[in-house]
């Protein structure tokens, strides 16, 4: 793979309909869009299947060797902090107190690697195309995928169905319950120790906050993309989509999700006030203007209250959190490996969970964490320095990011998802910048008589 500077665009670049492009004819062949329409935009599919969660490292794997065929691909900016994350990763194994440890080590990994090669393709496919819009075409079928299957959440909240993945599995491993919850189709989650339950949209997700999760990665791209479109009927559609999601993201009832949103849109909001921009000002107030007439009808204030009162969940975080940091003062350089299931918490949960900072910490130890934030932090650096409003509008995605890994874990599809959004936003603002940087040097100085 060559450096990302090595082939940046033609002076010749000139801004289309939707974007900045770039003039068709290549050196080499385009790296195709479908592979990542497989991946993202048939996750019903996989979901129905039960091979949403073991099959996505090797969708990973089918973009690998597309890129590794191709050659010459350049590289997002902080690849080498990320490898240096994932070789932590690696040498904290050594760490594992036992051998059934490995399985969900070996998956974990699979998806810290899956969400690299997932950027490093999206990255080098938007660089390279006249028209970067249709490499986001994937992730407009996946909210739409999202969307649908929330609202199955909220109309079938009790549905749940063998899957042909816990089929083909042997009975042992199938029974496992971190395995059991990634093959076994459910539509919604609820905590059988709560008073008085409640059944909160998952699907295609084995746990609602990962729904909630992606929604909030997603809602920023959705908005962007509308913004790249500008006219025709999918703009219309996915404009459409946006108050009819509101309802399963609603009742997931996620604080994190909320928390991350409003801090994304508080820091565009403070960025679009600085410089001025006033179509970016205006998306934001509509956004928000659909939030708060959607609480009109979902009164999600008071469900939150009425789950915490019911509930032990701020309670068994804090226990978790508290042990981790207690216990990672004797492993601050590798951690433990994994997880583990101790009996000195009151929560249910494994010591490393509930949350991705404290798995990184806990199972890899202080420098896995700093390398594992650092990346984020450098992707937000490069990223809000897009001057388009759909550019900018991506840029929020490494702040919902950051928000998050205190409470969602992202050894999931998830941190695939963030990549993908966060390196074509990376494409896009090198595109941007090459483009204005080629308009200042066309423009004629004028000579003083």
């Amino acid at each position: 793979m060559a450096d990302p500077r090595a082939d940046g665009p033609p002076p010749s670049a000139a801004v289309g309909p939707s974007g900045p492009v770039l003039p068709s004819a290549a050196a080499v062949p385009l790296l195709p869009v479908w592979p990542l329409a497989v991946m993202f935009g048939l996750v019903p599919l996989w979901w129905l299947t039960g091979a949403f969660y073991l099959g996505w490292p090797l969708l990973g794997a089918l973009l690998l060797t597309i890129l590794v065929t191709r050659g010459r691909v350049p590289l997002p900016p902080g690849t080498g902090g990320w490898l240096l994350f994932l070789a932590l990763v690696v040498v904290s194994a050594t760490q594992l107190q036992n051998a059934a440890s490995l399985l969900t080590f070996a998956l974990r990994l699979a998806f810290y690697l899956t969400a690299l090669i997932v950027g490093c393709y999206v990255y080098a496919a938007a660089r390279e195309r006249p028209r970067q819009v249709t490499v986001l075409m994937p992730l407009c079928a996946f909210w739409f995928g999202l969307v649908t299957l929330g609202w199955l959440g909220v109309l079938v909240p009790r549905f749940a169905m063998t899957t042909p993945m816990e089929v083909l599995l042997p009975a042992g491993l199938a029974n496992t319950p971190f395995i059991q919850d990634m093959v076994h189709l459910t539509t919604a989650e609820f905590s059988p120790r709560s008073l008085n339950p409640i059944y909160r949209p998952a699907a295609p997700y084995a746990y609602t906050n990962n729904y909630g999760s992606a929604y909030a990665m997603s809602l920023p791209c959705v908005v962007a993309l509308s913004m790249l479109l500008r006219r025709g009927l999918l703009r219309w559609v996915l404009l459409g989509s946006l108050p009819l999601s509101l309802a399963p993201a609603f009742l997931t009832l996620n604080r994190a999700m909320f928390l991350s949103l409003g801090v994304g849109l508080a820091v565009l909001g403070i960025r679009a006030a600085l410089r001025g921009n006033i179509r970016v000002a205006a998306s934001i107030v509509g956004v928000a203007v659909l939030g708060a007439v959607a609480t009109l009808f979902i009164p999600v204030v008071d469900l939150i209250s009425n789950r915490v009162e019911s509930s032990d969940t701020n309670t068994d975080r804090l226990s978790l959190y508290t042990e981790v940091l207690d216990r990672v003062r004797d492993s601050p350089w590798l951690g433990y490996g994994a997880p583990v299931n101790v009996d000195t918490v009151s929560a249910d949960a494994p010591i490393g969970t509930q949350g991705q900072l404290w798995m990184v910490l806990f199972s890899h130890g202080v420098p896995a964490l700093l390398c594992f934030l650092a990346w984020f932090v450098l992707a937000y650096l490069v990223c809000s320095r897009a001057v388009s409003p759909p550019g900018q509008w991506l840029a929020v995605v490494p702040v919902v990011c950051l928000v998050q890994v205190p409470f969602y874990g992202m050894a999931n599809q998830n941190l695939a998802l963030a990549f993908f959004v966060i390196c074509f936003s990376m494409a896009l603002t090198e595109r941007e910048r090459t483009v204005a940087g080629d308009r200042v040097r066309r423009t004629p100085v004028a000579v003083p008589a």
